[in-house]
């Protein structure tokens, strides 16, 4: 199937590593030109020089208004448009309420709510501009499901998915669709940081690789995923008992 992404411009935050970086090569690998970023510069020019198409790296922390303004700006400057923006920073540390602080709970907001209203007040009206665009953010199963010890993750992630969703119905009338994308548990250093063996509690028994993912995600990045926006696709292997 012809994705119809060669040569759209596409921006992966945080896309050095994890999921983010499956992304990113998910979509150059489609022929798309792809602008990455995140905070380590080795690990951001290592993933960059493994990208197939051509590729724009940039250190920045999605979390600096300022920095994000500088990743939106260096992307246009070099290839002149945003079709695609995908919108992801990790994840807050796990941890139960009581042992969480006020400034605990700013963080996660910061990390995983501020920098996606940042990054789409940069990018949506440029997209608006072009009537063709394709906002993403990658969530988490917990906005649907919580999980145990991740209760800043638990707390935050279904804001995202409620924003995604006003942001789908404000930017559907100029062909810029607005999806979410919630992983389950993924073979990235965040789960062996978490320490956790969910294989029993899937119903396919085994986690899910990140290139799983990406595979979604490039779908929705693409020409032919032209109805749907406005929902939150979970790729968790059953995983989740919510709707």
């Amino acid at each position: 199937m012809d994705l119809g992404l060669k040569d759209r411009v596409a921006m992966v935050a945080a896309g050095s590593q994890g999921l983010g970086k499956a992304v990113a090569l998910g979509l150059a690998r489609e022929g798309a030109k792809v602008a990455i970023c995140a905070r380590g510069r080795e690990t951001l020019e290592a993933t960059a020089a493994e990208m197939p198409a051509e590729c724009l790296a940039m250190v920045a922390d999605v979390t600096m208004e300022a920095q994000v303004k500088q990743f939106v700006q260096a992307t246009l400057a070099r290839f002149g448009r945003i079709d695609i923006c995908v919108a992801n920073a990790g994840g807050p540390p796990a941890r139960p309420f009581e042992s969480t602080s006020l400034d605990d709970w700013r963080a996660a907001v910061d990390l995983n709510l501020l920098s996606t209203i940042m990054l789409a007040r940069e990018v949506l009206p440029v997209m608006k501009q072009q009537l063709w665009g394709r906002f993403l953010t990658i969530t988490s199963v917990a906005a649907k499901q919580p999980i145990d010890g991740l209760v800043l993750s638990n707390g935050v992630r279904p804001a995202v998915i409620g924003l995604m969703k006003t942001l789908a119905n404000e930017y559907g009338p100029f062909n810029v669709l607005v999806n979410s994308i919630a992983p389950g548990f993924t073979a990235t250093e965040r789960l062996k940081k978490l320490g956790t063996r969910p294989e029993a509690d899937i119903p396919l028994r085994r986690i899910a690789e990140p290139e799983e993912f990406a595979n979604v995600a490039v779908f929705l990045a693409s020409e032919r995923a032209s109805y749907i926006t406005g929902t939150t696709i979970l790729v968790d292997g059953g995983f989740s008992k919510g709707t």
